[in-house]
C-alpha cells in the first residue's frame, strides 16, 4: 500500500554526489481487462529466472513460472496483448528454444483463459549449425509448427543463421516464401535492425536500407494473403512512415520504434501504426490510458499520456540498445511484479548502477512506480548491494 506522503531516499547524482530525492505521488491507472481495439497492441514481455537456477551465460534457462506468468496477467489487465518469446524475453541472449517453447505454450493457455491476444516468436536459434538455405528453412518451419500448435499467432523473427548463410536478396525471399507456405494463418514478419542485434548486418540482402526495404516490400506484396503485419525495429520513424504507406492495404505495420511510438501509433491522418513494443512492458498502465483516450477521440489526452512515458522508454532503449532488457526487468522489480532483480544469462549486470538510478528517477517522474514505499525500499537495497554509501 502507498503512504499519504511519498518517501524520500538518497540517490547518486550525475556528478556522483548523493542527493535527496523526493518521490512523486503515483498515478492511479484504471484497468482495461478487454483487449484494446483502437489499435492492435502487443507488449513484448521479459522472463524471470528461478532464483536457484544457474543464470550464468550459456546455461539453459530455468524460469520462475509463477512470476513470469504473473507479469503477463499484469499486461493483460491493461488491455495489452503479449508478444511472447521475442528478443525482450532474451531470445539469442539467454533464453534457449526448449524453454521458449514451454513459455509460448504456457502463455498461450493463459491468454485463452483471459480472452487476450498472444503472438510468439519463431526463429532458427535452436539450429546454430544451419549453414544452408534448406537447413535454415527447416529450422524456421520447426519453430513455426511448434508455435502454431499452441494456438498462438506466429511472429517470424529475423534469423542470425539466415544472415550468415544468405548471399543475396533472392536467398531471403526464397526462405521466407517457403516458410510462409507452411503457416496455417497470416503471420507477422519482424525486421530487427542491427541497433538491436549487430549479427543481423545486411538483412534482406543489402547494407543499404533503401535497397533492403524494396526486397522486404516486394515480399509483402507477393504474399500479402499470408502476412497479417510487419514489425519494423530500426528506430527510424521516417523510414517506418514510408514503409507503412507502401504496404498492401491488408498488411498492418506494428511499430517497433521505442523512441517514436506516440506519433507513429497516433498516425498521420492517412496511415497508422499498431504496436509490438518492449517499451509497453515497462509503461503498460500509462500506454493503456493513452489508448483509452485515443478511442474516445481525445487526441490531446492521448498525446499527454504517451508523452509522459517517452523519456523513460528512450532511456531504457539507449545505446547499447541490446541491453534494454535489463531495464525492463529492473522496472518490473521496482513495481513489485517480480520478487527479485535477476535475469537469465546473468544479464542483470548489463546496465550500470547510474543507468538504473536514472531509470528510477524517470519512472518516478512518470508516476509509474505504483507503490512508492516498495520502490524506494528496493532501490535502497540495490544501492546498498552495489556498495553505494548513503
Amino acid at each position: 500500500m502507498t503512504t499519504a506522503a511519498p518517501p524520500r531516499l538518497v540517490l547518486p547524482g550525475p556528478d556522483g554526489d548523493l542527493v535527496e530525492h523526493q518521490m512523486t505521488t503515483p498515478r492511479e491507472f484504471p484497468r482495461h481487462r478487454n483487449p484494446h481495439t483502437v489499435r492492435t497492441v502487443f507488449a513484448a514481455a521479459h522472463v524471470v529466472p528461478d532464483p536457484l537456477s544457474d543464470t550464468a551465460p550459456g546455461a539453459p534457462a530455468v524460469l520462475d513460472w509463477d512470476a513470469t506468468l504473473a507479469f503477463r496477467r499484469h499486461l493483460f489487465s491493461h488491455g495489452m496483448g503479449v508478444a511472447e518469446a521475442m528478443d525482450t524475453a532474451q531470445r539469442n541472449m539467454g533464453l534457449d528454444w526448449a524453454c521458449a517453447a514451454e513459455l509460448i505454450s504456457q502463455t498461450a493457455q493463459l491468454a485463452q483463459e483471459h480472452e487476450a491476444r498472444v503472438v510468439a516468436g519463431a526463429g532458427t536459434d535452436h539450429a546454430p549449425e544451419a549453414r544452408t538455405l534448406r537447413d535454415v528453412t527447416a529450422a524456421y518451419v520447426e519453430q513455426v509448427q511448434t508455435v502454431q500448435a499452441t494456438g498462438a499467432a506466429v511472429v517470424v523473427m529475423a534469423s542470425r543463421q539466415l544472415a550468415a548463410t544468405a548471399t543475396c536478396a533472392t536467398d531471403y525471399v526464397q526462405v521466407y516464401r517457403d516458410v510462409l507456405a507452411t503457416a496455417d494463418r497470416p503471420v507477422i514478419l519482424h525486421w530487427l535492425g542491427t541497433v538491436f542485434d549487430p549479427q543481423l548486418h545486411g538483412y534482406w540482402g543489402s547494407d543499404d536500407v533503401d535497397v533492403a526495404t524494396q526486397t522486404f516490400l516486394g515480399l509483402c506484396h507477393d504474399h500479402a494473403d499470408r502476412i497479417d503485419g510487419v514489425k519494423v525495429s530500426l528506430l527510424d520513424a521516417d523510414h517506418e512512415i514510408r514503409v507503412r504507406a507502401a504496404l498492401p492495404d491488408s498488411v498492418r505495420l506494428y511499430t517497433g520504434d521505442d523512441f517514436h511510438y506516440p506519433e507513429l501509433i497516433r498516425g498521420d491522418g492517412t496511415h497508422v501504426s499498431h504496436a509490438l513494443l518492449g517499451a509497453f512492458a515497462a509503461v503498460a498502465p500509462a500506454a493503456s490510458a493513452a489508448l483509452d483516450a485515443l478511442a474516445a477521440g481525445d487526441v490531446a489526452g492521448y498525446d499527454r499520456e504517451m508523452a509522459s512515458t517517452l523519456p523513460l522508454s528512450r532511456h531504457i532503449f539507449s545505446a547499447p540498445t541490446p541491453y534494454y532488457k535489463t531495464g525492463i526487468a529492473f522496472m518490473a522489480w521496482l513495481c513489485g511484479h517480480q520478487p527479485r532483480f535477476s535475469m537469465v544469462g546473468g544479464m542483470a549486470t548489463a546496465r550500470s548502477v547510474s543507468h538504473l538510478v536514472d531509470l528510477f528517477r524517470l519512472a518516478d517522474e512518470a508516476g509509474l512506480l505504483i507503490d512508492p514505499d516498495l520502490a524506494a525500499h528496493r532501490m535502497s537495497l540495490f544501492l546498498e548491494l552495489n556498495g553505494v554509501e548513503r
